[in-house]
Formats: C-alpha cells, sequence, structure tokens
C-alpha cells in the first residue's frame, strides 16, 4: 500500500514542513505556506495530487485503449487544481485534465469514450469521491 507522510512546525502561515514517499521518491521535500499559496519555493500538496491524478490517468487512458485492441503511441497529460480561498480556506474547487494523445487507428468517437472513462475511473479521480477516514491521537 502506497504510503505518503508529511511533517510540520509551527504556525499555518510561518511554519515550514516536509512531504514524503515510504519509496523515497520524494524525500522530505519541504514545503511552507509560501510555497503553496504565495509561488515561493518548494512543493505544494495540491502539485503532488496533480502530478499523481495525471500519471494514473495515462495509465487509465493506456488500459483503455488496450481494452479496444489498441496501444498508446504517446499519452501527454496535465492537471491542473483549482486551489482557491472560500470562506478564508483553501478549497479545491475543480481539477481541469488536459490530455493530449496518440493511438494509431483509433477513432475520435473511440478516443472520446476511452478519456472519459479514464477520467471516470482512474483511481485518483476517484479518491477524490471517495469518503476519508482519520485515526487521531494527541501526543505530548
Amino acid at each position: 500500500m502506497p504510503v505518503g507522510s508529511s511533517t510540520w512546525k509551527g504556525t499555518w502561515k510561518q511554519g515550514k514542513g516536509t512531504i514524503s514517499t515510504e519509496s523515497g521518491t520524494l524525500p522530505a521535500i519541504p514545503y511552507s505556506y509560501a510555497s503553496r499559496f504565495e509561488d515561493a519555493a518548494g512543493a505544494s500538496p495540491e502539485e503532488l495530487l496533480a502530478a499523481a491524478h495525471a500519471g494514473c490517468f495515462n495509465q487509465a487512458l493506456a488500459n483503455n485503449f488496450g481494452m479496444i485492441g489498441l496501444e498508446a503511441k504517446s499519452i501527454e497529460t496535465s492537471i491542473n487544481v483549482d486551489l482557491q480561498f472560500v470562506e478564508g480556506r483553501p478549497t479545491i474547487a475543480g481539477v481541469h485534465i488536459t490530455t493530449r494523445a496518440s493511438a494509431p487507428g483509433i477513432t475520435k468517437e473511440q478516443f472520446d469514450g476511452c478519456a472519459e472513462r479514464a477520467r471516470a475511473n482512474c483511481s485518483i479521480s476517484k479518491a477524490l469521491k471517495s469518503e476519508i477516514t482519520l485515526k487521531a491521537q494527541l501526543i505530548d
């Protein structure tokens, strides 16, 4: 099971933290309020979500091509996570997928169907609609 983790010290606007993956792909990448909301250097959780969603979508689209007997020559996808402040709180207002793909022999109708299935059914798309559970423990 993939595991991501984060550390944080300090206040929301002045503090700093790190974002990591258990695999070591992201080894304690720094992030802060400024990197998240003010275009400063560093990571943001939403940027990482966008990258994960793009990767998931690409594999789902390739799988959908395969289900109709075709193979992707290339797939390029970018995800824009629309992060806005709503009533003073950071809120993901939408996720926008832009993709360009080539699959020799595919029709426009087949492509549109495959792309829509990928949008609706990749695991990250589904996660954005799923229940989120919590286990919280207060420590000294």
